[in-house]
């Protein structure tokens, strides 16, 4: 067995982001498998959230949030490059885990069995995955996706690596990512983490959008409702990932970094945080009020991407006014 750390999935214990108290129980696959394996190797993933604050809506959809790979390298010593996939792929992460490196890869869902209900031998959904522990030999994966930490084998394995008649020319390997790791947690001076924390808010700051997003947003809403309400519930689904659920759990990400913030001793972000809360759960509700809307082929009232454009406006000025 190759491993990095010692995880049990049915005693892991996930970070306070993914707890039951969350508004928002998920953010996106590459969001949240970062999250948890920060967590595991003994970080705080909080310190790395400043990228949430210069979200925007992108025509289309709302910006797929990442964390940037410089703020991993610079507050964890966490390195994240591409990995060229020219041997399998199981043989490419059992060599990268032996090294102690985590390797983070996109799936296929249809056979990850924590997706049970959703994807699981459903629907064909790439989704990433960051593994800590693999026997190729027997057929094993310890690894994190979503919320949590999971095991896998047997016929999933098989299927998951494509060790099993799955493979044909046309099909393209993965997107793999390996991560090197250059510090340990015991390296890690509190006061130093803060300030390159604020360094990296500073940066994002100054990258808010030029326009409030959400009145952008709004702008095409307006135009997408019609075109919804005679979509399939699936389409729903999916425009609702590219966007209120996009920037719903977001900006409950900006809550969770100022109040990491205020608990390090800055001060002056209450109105800001109660801001992007506000936001948060109005963007759920919302959602809900959505899916009513096109199943009943309803009207819908967009008072709330008012108040939510107008909660933006004044969180994000509390914000860039102190640290600007």
């Amino acid at each position: 067995m190759k491993s990095l750390v010692s995880l049990d999935p049915a005693t892991y214990e996930r970070h306070a982001i993914h707890g039951p108290d969350r508004c928002w129980a998920e953010t996106n696959c590459y969001m949240d498998v970062l999250i948890e394996l920060i967590h595991s190797l003994g970080f705080e993933p909080v310190a790395a959230l400043p990228i949430t604050l210069s979200v925007d809506f992108e025509v289309d959809q709302w910006t797929f949030f990442k964390f940037a790979h410089s703020d991993l390298l610079e507050m964890y010593g966490m390195e994240i490059q591409e990995l060229n996939p020219w041997l399998s792929l199981a043989e490419h992460v059992e060599r990268q885990v032996e090294a102690g490196r985590p390797i983070l890869v996109e799936l296929d869902s249809f056979y990850l069995p924590d997706t049970q209900g959703s994807a699981y031998n459903i629907a064909h959904v790439k989704s990433t995955v960051a593994v800590n522990e693999i026997d190729v030999a027997n057929r094993h994966m310890g690894y994190f996706h979503g919320q949590g930490y999971y095991h896998l084998g047997g016929e999933e394995f098989g299927n998951i690596f494509q060790l099993d008649g799955l493979v044909h020319d046309r099909m393209l390997p993965p997107y793999i990512e390996l991560m090197k790791l250059h510090k340990r947690p015991e390296d890690i001076v509190t006061r130093t983490l803060l300030e390159q924390s604020i360094q990296a808010l500073r940066r994002e700051l100054a990258m808010l959008p030029s326009t409030n997003p959400f009145n952008t947003f709004q702008s095409r809403f307006e135009t997408d409702l019609e075109w919804l309400k005679s979509e399939p519930i699936d389409t729903f689904h999916l425009y609702s990932f590219a966007t209120l659920r996009q920037y719903g759990a977001c900006f409950e990400l900006v809550e969770t970094y100022l109040k990491w913030l205020t608990d390090q001793g800055e001060s002056g972000l209450d109105r800001a945080i109660e801001c992007f809360n506000q936001i948060s759960a109005t963007a759920k509700t919302f959602q809900f009020k959505l899916a009513r809307a096109i199943a009943r082929k309803k009207d819908l009232d967009l008072a709330p991407l008012a108040q939510m454009s107008e909660l933006w406006e004044n969180g994000t000025s509390d914000v860039a006014g102190k640290y600007l």
